[in-house]
């Protein structure tokens, strides 16, 4: 039986921008209430009363999924799924630190407000 997983795992074997990335989402988050941090196999949610926010790591990038109360037309938006009659869920690649930028903290704050 494997342990659970951490945060730190889904970093290793990864580029140092992917870790830098995720610390100044956490930290925008952060910076709008509470938020807990549960890694899971293939993902760390971030959470206030309910996930508002899913990454996934890759070797060069992060896969940031938010909640939404509607689809957000941007061609940051690299996947987008209805997941109910009001709530989408909505891919976001970001490569570099400097993408976690006004508008992607704006998306944050939507989704982080959805969960409360």
């Amino acid at each position: 039986m494997s342990a659970k997983p951490t945060v730190e795992q889904h970093f290793e074997s990864r580029d140092p921008r992917v870790r830098s990335i995720y610390d100044r989402i956490v930290k925008a988050a952060a910076a709008l209430g509470p938020v807990r941090e549960e890694a899971k196999k293939t993902s760390i949610h971030l959470v206030r009363e309910t996930a508002f926010a899913g990454v996934a790591t890759r070797k060069e990038a992060l896969i940031l999924t938010l909640k939404c109360a509607a689809d957000i037309k941007s061609p940051r938006v690299a996947k987008r799924e209805k997941v109910s009659a009001n709530r989408w869920h909505v891919d976001v690649r970001l490569e570099e630190p400097a993408e976690v930028d006004r508008e992607l903290k704006s998306w944050l704050k939507s989704a982080y407000e959805l969960s409360g």
